[in-house]
Protein backbone atom coordinates (compact mmCIF):
# COMPACT_ATOMS: atom_id res chain seq x y z
CA UNK A 1 0.00 0.00 0.00
CA UNK A 2 0.76 3.08 -1.21
CA UNK A 3 -0.27 6.95 0.80
CA UNK A 4 -0.19 10.45 -0.49
CA UNK A 5 -0.58 12.60 2.10
CA UNK A 6 -1.55 15.98 1.54
CA UNK A 7 -0.45 19.05 3.59
CA UNK A 8 -1.80 22.76 3.63
CA UNK A 9 -0.36 24.03 0.71
CA UNK A 10 -0.89 20.90 -1.46
CA UNK A 11 -4.51 20.96 -0.74
CA UNK A 12 -4.75 24.90 -1.62
CA UNK A 13 -2.93 24.13 -4.69
CA UNK A 14 -5.68 21.89 -5.93
CA UNK A 15 -7.33 25.37 -6.76
CA UNK A 16 -7.25 25.82 -10.39
CA UNK A 17 -6.24 29.48 -9.91
CA UNK A 18 -3.09 28.82 -7.56
CA UNK A 19 0.66 29.15 -8.85
CA UNK A 20 1.14 25.35 -7.97
CA UNK A 21 -2.01 23.73 -9.21
CA UNK A 22 -0.36 22.13 -12.34
CA UNK A 23 2.30 20.17 -10.51
CA UNK A 24 -0.29 18.65 -7.69
CA UNK A 25 -2.75 18.09 -10.19
CA UNK A 26 -0.13 15.94 -11.97
CA UNK A 27 0.51 13.85 -8.94
CA UNK A 28 -3.28 13.33 -8.36
CA UNK A 29 -4.27 12.25 -12.07
CA UNK A 30 -1.41 9.67 -11.46
CA UNK A 31 -2.72 8.52 -8.57
CA UNK A 32 -5.73 8.18 -10.19
CA UNK A 33 -4.13 6.35 -12.88
CA UNK A 34 -2.20 3.70 -10.55
CA UNK A 35 -5.37 3.16 -8.77
CA UNK A 36 -7.39 2.82 -12.21
CA UNK A 37 -4.81 -0.07 -13.10
CA UNK A 38 -4.78 -2.27 -10.07
CA UNK A 39 -2.43 -0.16 -7.62
CA UNK A 40 -2.97 -0.30 -4.08
CA UNK A 41 -2.09 3.84 -3.50
CA UNK A 42 -4.70 6.35 -2.19
CA UNK A 43 -4.35 9.85 -1.31
CA UNK A 44 -5.66 11.31 2.39
CA UNK A 45 -5.89 14.65 3.48
CA UNK A 46 -5.80 14.90 7.41
CA UNK A 47 -8.94 16.71 8.70
CA UNK A 48 -7.29 19.89 10.17
CA UNK A 49 -5.41 20.05 7.29
CA UNK A 50 -8.83 20.33 5.33
CA UNK A 51 -9.52 22.83 7.91
CA UNK A 52 -6.72 24.70 7.33
CA UNK A 53 -6.88 24.98 3.87
CA UNK A 54 -10.43 25.91 3.91
CA UNK A 55 -11.70 23.09 1.72
CA UNK A 56 -15.42 22.35 2.27
CA UNK A 57 -16.26 19.51 0.55
CA UNK A 58 -19.93 20.40 0.20
CA UNK A 59 -19.22 24.06 -1.35
CA UNK A 60 -19.55 24.16 -5.21
CA UNK A 61 -15.91 26.04 -5.70
CA UNK A 62 -14.68 22.86 -4.05
CA UNK A 63 -16.11 20.43 -7.22
CA UNK A 64 -12.79 19.93 -8.96
CA UNK A 65 -11.05 19.47 -5.77
CA UNK A 66 -13.53 16.87 -4.81
CA UNK A 67 -12.94 15.24 -8.66
CA UNK A 68 -9.36 13.61 -7.13
CA UNK A 69 -11.14 11.43 -4.59
CA UNK A 70 -8.94 12.42 -1.25
CA UNK A 71 -9.99 10.50 1.42
CA UNK A 72 -10.42 12.00 4.85
CA UNK A 73 -8.28 10.88 7.26
CA UNK A 74 -9.90 12.13 10.69
CA UNK A 75 -8.65 13.63 14.14
CA UNK A 76 -9.67 10.72 15.93
CA UNK A 77 -8.32 10.52 19.66
CA UNK A 78 -5.68 8.27 19.26
CA UNK A 79 -4.44 10.53 16.16
CA UNK A 80 -4.79 13.19 18.73
CA UNK A 81 -3.31 12.07 21.05
CA UNK A 82 0.04 11.26 18.92
CA UNK A 83 -0.55 15.06 17.09
CA UNK A 84 -0.03 16.52 20.87
CA UNK A 85 2.91 14.95 21.34
CA UNK A 86 4.11 16.06 17.82
CA UNK A 87 3.03 19.81 18.89
CA UNK A 88 5.25 19.60 22.56
CA UNK A 89 8.27 17.99 20.68
CA UNK A 90 8.69 19.27 17.35
CA UNK A 91 6.89 22.42 17.65
CA UNK A 92 4.69 22.40 14.32
CA UNK A 93 1.59 23.33 13.30
CA UNK A 94 -1.19 21.75 14.76
CA UNK A 95 -2.03 20.82 11.06
CA UNK A 96 1.42 19.54 10.50
CA UNK A 97 1.70 17.50 13.45
CA UNK A 98 -1.99 15.77 12.18
CA UNK A 99 -0.19 14.68 8.87
CA UNK A 100 3.05 13.72 10.94
CA UNK A 101 0.60 11.49 12.83
CA UNK A 102 -1.47 10.03 10.09
CA UNK A 103 1.81 9.31 8.20
CA UNK A 104 3.74 7.26 11.54
CA UNK A 105 0.04 5.39 11.77
CA UNK A 106 -0.09 4.45 8.38
CA UNK A 107 1.38 1.09 6.94
CA UNK A 108 3.61 0.66 3.99
CA UNK A 109 4.79 3.26 2.15
CA UNK A 110 3.97 7.41 3.02
CA UNK A 111 4.78 10.02 0.29
CA UNK A 112 4.02 13.18 1.70
CA UNK A 113 3.41 16.19 -0.80
CA UNK A 114 4.30 19.34 1.14
CA UNK A 115 6.10 23.05 0.71
CA UNK A 116 7.67 22.42 3.76
CA UNK A 117 9.92 18.80 3.71
CA UNK A 118 11.74 19.62 7.00
CA UNK A 119 8.76 20.17 8.66
CA UNK A 120 7.19 16.93 7.56
CA UNK A 121 9.91 14.94 7.94
CA UNK A 122 10.29 15.63 12.04
CA UNK A 123 6.86 15.21 12.53
CA UNK A 124 6.61 12.17 11.05
CA UNK A 125 9.59 10.71 12.56
CA UNK A 126 10.49 7.98 13.29
CA UNK A 127 8.82 7.24 10.39
CA UNK A 128 10.01 6.80 6.91
CA UNK A 129 8.53 9.08 4.77
CA UNK A 130 9.17 10.64 1.08
CA UNK A 131 7.99 14.07 0.84
CA UNK A 132 7.73 15.81 -2.08
CA UNK A 133 8.34 19.25 -2.36
CA UNK A 134 5.31 20.89 -4.71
Amino acid sequence: MRTIILDNEAVQAMWPDHRKHRAIAAHLVAVVARRRRGADVKAVVPTTVRVEAGWNRTSPQASHANRFRVVDAPLDSATANDAADIVRRVGVSVADAHVGAVARATTGDVVVLTSDPADVQRASAPKAVVTVRI
